[in-house]
């Protein structure tokens, strides 16, 4: 499992491998598709049908964040796309753009400051995961996001597969009751349980913590959390009530889930593209293609539906950035 596959705004790699894996995208077509006004459709639609399941269902995405303009140079904001989310992730913006535990240059940062802070000024609550495993780092990360209104993460390992020992407790920690994005002050992110020699020691770690959001996997070892199971994880261990979020990847297929087809490795279905190499067992998918949001979301067995059937209180959407690849 993983938490992101690379620093998402590389772009020059990323164009540069796309090229490499399959010569971008040669269906026989003329390709003019709008990739990036693809996915924010896609976005659109978990929204709208999260909302027709439960109202109160948050959709958060992570990285991307162009989405959030008609244009490239950020100038035209895309309200429509905002207006259909209640949040906007961002991996590696003060730490761990380059490398794991290195502050990211400076003109990095400002450029994925000026989406995130137009997403804030816009009313969106923004997560921030910073990975930094020096405490005097990741007391710093903590800083600047709390000085820019975000709420934020500071992972030690960007396999996001543990609890970080520091700080002793969360940022900002409250016995509040939170029942809305924008009551969080802190998060914690923790898409990996294999560290943890079971469900129980993995379950009762989670339930022993102050967070007031988890980004948890709505899976363990290939089963399901139960609505049980996730409804004790709505308290923190103070008593105060917390939001459980599901991650949920949109923009890749993983060999390791319940939807995935042996005889895809064989002969895959026109919307699978090539594995990616720097993550074992992700797929590029044509997400625009019907087949693949069929598996995503509308039906009682699509990975959406299942996530919201067991309790959780919205989404945390990852890979939309997948739109760099084909463009």
């Amino acid at each position: 499992m993983k938490g992101r596959h690379a620093s998402p705004f590389m772009v020059p790699i990323l164009l540069m491998t796309a090229v490499i894996i399959t010569g971008c995208v040669d269906d026989g077509e003329d390709d003019t598709r709008d990739y990036r006004g693809l996915m924010r459709d896609l976005v659109i639609a978990i929204s709208e049908h999260a909302g027709s399941v439960n109202e109160d269902a948050v959709v958060i995405t992570q990285n991307g964040n162009e989405l959030l303009f008609s244009d490239a140079g950020l100038t035209e904001r895309n309200s429509t796309y905002a207006r259909h989310i209640d949040g906007v992730g961002q991996e590696d913006l003060f730490y761990g753009y380059d490398s794991d535990n290195e502050r990211t240059k400076e003109e990095d940062s400002e450029y994925l400051l000026k989406m995130l802070r137009a997403a804030r000024d816009g009313g969106l609550e923004v997560l921030v995961t910073d990975y930094c495993r020096d405490t005097g780092r990741m007391d710093d990360s903590y800083e600047r996001n709390h000085a820019e209104g975000f709420i934020s993460f500071a992972a030690d390992h960007r396999e996001l597969d543990d609890i970080p020992d520091h700080p002793d407790e969360p940022f900002n920690v409250n016995g509040d009751d939170i029942t809305d994005l924008d009551d969080a002050c802190n998060f914690l992110y923790l898409i990996d349980p294999s560290a943890y020699p079971d469900r129980t020691e993995y379950l009762d770690a989670l339930r022993g913590t102050d967070h007031d959001i988890l980004i948890i996997d709505a899976f363990h070892d290939g089963e399901m959390l139960t609505g049980e199971e996730v409804a004790s994880l709505k308290v923190k261990s103070n008593g105060g009530s917390r939001l459980v979020i599901s991650y949920l990847s949109i923009g890749e297929a993983e060999d390791y889930r319940y939807y995935w087809k042996e005889d895809w490795s064989g002969e895959p279905p026109s919307w699978l593209e090539k594995e990616n190499p720097d993550w074992k067992g992700n797929y590029r998918v044509r997400y625009w293609e019907a087949e693949w949001q069929d598996i995503i979301f509308g039906s009682s067995d699509s990975y959406l539906d299942r996530i919201l059937s067991s309790g959780f209180d919205g989404v945390y959407l990852d890979i939309i950035d997948a739109f760099e690849y084909y463009e």
